[in-house]
């Protein structure tokens, strides 16, 4: 080696559906720690209050918040364009970040945010996004579905980003397992 140090990929995670980022710092701490060990993560909290019961409660404490909004369909987003705005601000704020980790809800989005970066409607302020891992998530649906306007064509090419998929979620849906 030659004698410098590496710097840890720094990377911001963004919790689930009302939840928080101390919930999500919570289960992301049972990850072994050769894992967490190489990495620099930083835990953010949703702008929006939750608006409804959240599905941990009695298992984590509140408070709760959700990223944005959605209809029972999927048809209406409410929120997404300042919910990106909020992220940019902080990334700005708080950055650089070379990924993003995103659980849920937040892995929706952070799904969304390297093809939204590349299309140049999202995260014009901040360096590009390296790679994205995507805890229990997927793309915004769009078939017969709606999806948020401003991620209308976050899919329509492919993006040069890496992903890490995690399929299943027993470490986040039961906790206490």
């Amino acid at each position: 080696m030659d004698g410098q140090l590496q710097r840890k990929p720094r990377i911001l995670c963004l919790h689930g559906f009302r939840t928080s980022g101390e919930i999500l710092k919570k289960l992301i701490g049972r990850w072994p720690e050769t894992i967490l060990q190489n990495l620099d993560l930083h835990f953010l909290d949703a702008p929006f209050p939750a608006q409804g019961k959240s599905d941990v409660e009695g298992i984590f404490d509140p408070p709760y918040y959700e990223w944005y909004q959605r209809n029972e369909d999927l048809t209406v987003y409410t929120n997404f364009e300042e919910c990106i705005a909020y992220i940019e601000d902080y990334m700005m704020m708080h950055g650089p970040f070379d990924g993003l980790l995103g659980f849920s809800q937040g892995a929706f989005i952070s799904a969304a945010l390297p093809g939204m970066q590349a299309e140049r409607v999202a995260l014009a302020k901040v360096a590009r996004i390296k790679f994205v891992i995507i805890i229990a998530g997927a793309k915004f649906l769009g078939f017969k579905l709606g999806q948020p306007k401003l991620a209308a064509n976050a899919y329509s090419s492919p993006v040069q980003c890496p992903s890490l998929h995690i399929i299943g979620c027993s470490m986040f849906c039961h906790p206490k397992s």
